[in-house]
């Protein structure tokens, strides 16, 4: 069927629009490259940078030399694997359990699990809470109090609910128990859900740094993110004191060197994105149950 003129303008100026709107989104993070591999002299006088001013990784040699970086970098994949996995374990848990219409109770518990969702006990409460069990200084303190949310286990209570309840009379009938019915029959058909909200909390971690603000008093103890503050907000003292060669130090351009922090925090959780986005289409329950 042939497409009227006012069609054809139509698809034009959307798609038109969406080349715009996709440039704006990719531009700042090409800024970011572009601007982190220029050379640190040319990089002064500012402007756009489709392309390297020059081409130098000076700035790269410096936040990898940066010991603060590399101690950021340990905190934070420690905290966000060992984070993901507890909080995504924990979230699964409680939605299989609540998910279920004979669980005792299981409206007072969604209403539960709804309230901290709206109400938290504040700052102060959650600090003396974390102080009391010992954990400052300590990757308890960044993983414990954000391992399970609200929004993620209701995402999860929705997904289950899907689930035939054929699939767990059958296993149910071979002999298995709700354990085995969860570990074997449940988690595997529930690839997309775990992998989304795995991806969610994951990033949680990965951006955390008030953490650190609160629960971290030695250097050492910083997460990635608030590491890269203190260098954006004082860049030329935090390379001073980084433990970056002289030789390095005198060839660095601040701006640049913000530009390759940034990159450099940020590129890890953007390459785990990849591997996980085939999950988030959903239909992995189709054909599961036939007749």
């Amino acid at each position: 069927m042939a497409l009227s003129r006012g069609e054809r303008v139509f698809n034009v100026a959307n798609i038109l629009f969406f080349i715009l709107l996709m440039a704006l989104m990719i531009y700042p993070f090409w800024y970011m490259i572009m601007a982190s591999f220029s050379d640190p002299d040319l990089t002064a006088s500012g402007g756009l940078f489709l392309v390297p001013a020059g081409f130098s990784i000076t700035a790269y040699q410096a936040v990898f030399q940066n010991v603060s970086i590399l101690s950021g970098f340990k905190v934070t994949i420690i905290t966000t694997v060992a984070g993901t996995l507890i909080g995504t374990f924990l979230s699964a848990g409680m939605a299989y359990a609540v998910s279920k219409k004979r669980l005792r109770g299981g409206k007072l518990f969604s209403l539960l699990i709804l309230f901290t969702m709206l109400f938290s006990g504040g700052l102060v409460p959650s600090y003396l809470l974390v102080k009391m069990l010992g954990l400052i200084d300590s990757y308890g303190a960044f993983i414990l109090p954000g391992a399970i949310g609200a929004w993620n286990i209701f995402v999860m209570i929705s997904f289950f609910r899907g689930i035939p309840d054929e699939l767990e009379e059958a296993a149910k009938i071979d002999g298995a128990n709700d354990l085995t019915v969860f570990f074997r029959v449940v988690l595997p058909l529930s690839k997309p859900v775990l992998a989304t909200v795995g991806l969610f909390i994951a990033v949680g971690y990965w951006n955390d740094f008030f953490s650190s603000v609160l629960y971290a008093t030695e250097k050492d103890m910083w997460q990635l993110q608030m590491v890269l503050k203190d260098l954006i907000s004082n860049t030329s003292q935090a390379i001073s004191q980084a433990g970056i060669s002289v030789a390095v130090q005198q060839q660095v351009n601040p701006f640049t060197v913000k530009m390759a922090s940034i990159l450099v925090s940020s590129a890890p959780i953007l390459a785990v994105y990849p591997f996980l986005q085939k999950h988030f289409v959903k239909g992995a329950l189709i054909g599961s149950v036939k007749g």
